[in-house]
């Protein structure tokens, strides 16, 4: 029997952006993505669940301790994005196109990077309550 279990914690962010690609004109920028090229951009609430796989610790019984997990996404994810301009306000998305699949990939990123190599992450990111992304698949 395994020894592996999965821990999730969810979060919540709000950030503007605007799609768009700079190669293409307005006509064609307009086409592909409709509303969410607005020039004024446009917002919003996301809603973030990292999942964390790992082995159960014989003598704490966790996995990883979630204030941990809740420390490393208020660092890397809420810090840097929450009521931001992502095209505009961060690094990540100065020549990255700020899709929702594009957000789940760079905390996917940001995330695993600091918790290492002993655990598998895997991010879902909701850009609406009917919309959402995961990373990796």
């Amino acid at each position: 029997m395994s020894n592996k279990i999965a821990v999730v914690r969810r979060a919540q962010f709000n950030a503007a952006h605007r799609l768009n690609n700079p190669d293409w004109d307005e006509a064609k920028n307009k086409e592909i993505f409709g509303l969410c090229n607005n020039p004024s951009y446009h917002g919003h609430n996301y809603v973030l669940e990292v999942k964390v796989i790992g082995e159960i610790d014989p003598i704490t019984g966790y996995c990883i301790d979630l204030k941990i997990v809740k420390d490393i996404i208020d660092s890397e994810v809420i810090d840097a994005f929450d009521h931001k301009n992502l095209n505009l306000d961060t690094n990540e998305f100065k020549e990255l196109n700020p899709t929702a699949e594009n957000i789940a990939k760079v905390i996917y990123l940001k995330i695993s990077k600091k918790l290492g190599s002993e655990y598998q992450v895997f991010i879902k990111l909701y850009e609406t309550e009917r919309n959402w992304v995961e990373y990796p698949v």
